[in-house]
């Protein structure tokens, strides 16, 4: 299973950004799928999940301004990013969980990470 994600950049505080994740390879079922972040020095947290049946979980800190979505026929996931903080600026890594087969367990798999800058 590959990870291909896009969208992230620089934006003024208050802004937004919109990021997206295409998994694509050998893939039997998907479990889940979500975005990480890590800011430097600190630990890799979790920022929003989302299950193939739709249900959806976010990190307290972005609660009413971050929301998540997937395409399980594309194999895709989006973070709609609103009024953006200085605080939210992160390597944001999207997050697979999928079978590729269906004779193997559930498996992890990341994206290569983008860049996320809040900044005026």
């Amino acid at each position: 299973v590959q990870l291909q994600a896009s969208g992230g950049g620089l934006v003024q505080p208050g802004g937004s950004l919109r990021l997206s994740c295409a998994a694509s390879g050998s893939i039997f079922s998907i479990d889940f799928m979500g975005w990480y972040r890590q800011a430097p020095g600190k630990q890799r947290e979790l920022v929003a999940g989302i299950t193939i049946g739709s249900s959806a979980n976010f990190a307290d800190s972005v609660k009413g301004r971050f929301t998540i979505s997937r395409d399980n026929a594309k194999n895709t996931v989006s973070l709609q990013m609103n009024s953006l903080k200085p605080e939210d600026t992160a390597v944001y890594y999207c997050n697979v969980v999928a079978r590729p087969s269906g004779n193997v367990p559930s498996l992890n798999f990341w994206g290569q990470g983008t860049q996320v800058t809040v900044s005026s």
